[in-house]
């Protein structure tokens, strides 16, 4: 006969063996300031002698809180929130932290609707991803719980957004360029509505000033596509026979760029280097000479986000919008010039 299997120890058994009241093993348990030295240590050891270990419901009711959070994004499908996404879980998971995935699809309703489901889930925070990193209507003002905003960044100077250092970026791609003995640098990026093609633009311009050099031409802004990559070589190689390096503000500009650039002849990095920017391996592990990208590091932007929302949990809020430095990765394609 199979023995009979032992009731499980709750937290009014803890209070008998301690001799405290529920809530006096409450607050113990949850390290709260109002409970004397003498009687912590009590229920302590009593919890520790029955071998009690609260559940995540009997955690929740003690602390108020849901240990679940909502990560509110319009970019799910995109390359750009996705490593964001996964850094936020990550430093989420090692909080013990559930998380509630929800896509808005770049739609004000449907948003405004899961962050009312959110909320009716009694979700600690929120996490809103954005598509780009153009600023977006904040959502915080009302809310009861703690907002932050990653990649495409809050209009609300009070609100906590973390954005990748574009301007910042683009200078260390120019930075680079420089020390492998380039001078001629063209900048080919994306639209003048994205602040990031903006911002990308600045960098270069920042880089070559320090530099006490001009840029090769105009920036070229277009489309973030191979095509525009392309069409932008033609024009550049026309109008800049000299040029000896381009800096683009995708790699999928950089992938179109080379391409029309080893069809007229140019060898690359011998001849003109290239450099793109977002590190996407699936076009700058694969091109010919492999690609030089700056990376904007979102799987650590979102994994700081979401320490930021732990914090602003527990009441220490830091308003304001913090850019999160990029790194370079060197490939081939930016090798220094051989010997004439």
């Amino acid at each position: 006969m199979a023995g009979r299997r032992s009731r499980a120890v709750t937290i009014s058994d803890v209070a008998s063996l301690a001799g405290v009241s529920i809530a006096t093993v409450s607050k113990a348990l949850n390290g709260k300031d109002n409970v004397r030295a003498d009687t912590r240590q009590r229920v302590l050891e009593a919890a520790e002698q029955l071998a009690f270990r609260p559940n995540a419901l009997a955690k929740n009711l003690l602390t108020g809180q849901s240990r679940t959070v909502g990560l509110l994004t319009s970019d799910s499908a995109g390359r750009f929130g996705i490593p964001v996404l996964l850094g936020a879980e990550n430093a989420f998971g090692a909080g013990e932290m559930a998380v509630m995935l929800c896509d808005a699809r770049g739609d004000v309703i449907r948003e405004q609707h899961h962050v009312r489901m959110l909320l009716s889930r009694r979700v600690d925070g929120l996490i809103v991803v954005g598509e780009s990193t153009n600023p977006r209507p904040s959502i915080s003002r009302d809310l009861p719980v703690p907002v932050v905003y990653a990649y495409g960044p809050s209009d609300d100077a009070d609100d906590v957004s973390f954005v990748p250092d574009d301007v910042g970026g683009a200078m260390l791609a120019v930075r680079h360029l420089l020390a492998t003995g380039r001078r001629r640098i063209a900048h080919v990026t994306g639209p003048t509505d994205y602040k990031a093609a903006i911002d990308r633009a600045e960098g270069v311009r920042r880089g070559l000033a320090e530099a006490g050099l001009e840029q090769a031409g105009e920036t070229l802004f277009g489309a973030w596509s191979q095509r525009w990559g392309r069409q932008a070589a033609e024009m550049l190689l026309m109008a800049q026979p000299d040029l000896d390096a381009v800096f683009c503000g995708s790699d999928q500009i950089a992938a179109g760029f080379m391409e029309t650039a080893r069809e007229r002849g140019r060898r690359l990095p011998a001849d003109i280097a290239v450099i793109g920017y977002d590190n996407w391996e699936v076009l700058s592990a694969e091109t010919r000479p492999l690609l030089t990208s700056v990376d904007p590091n979102l799987e650590r932007l979102g994994h700081t986000a979401a320490q930021h929302l732990f914090a602003a949990i527990d009441g220490k809020v830091a308003p304001g919008i913090h850019t999160m430095p990029c790194r370079l990765v060197i490939r081939d394609s930016t090798a220094p010039p051989g010997p004439s």
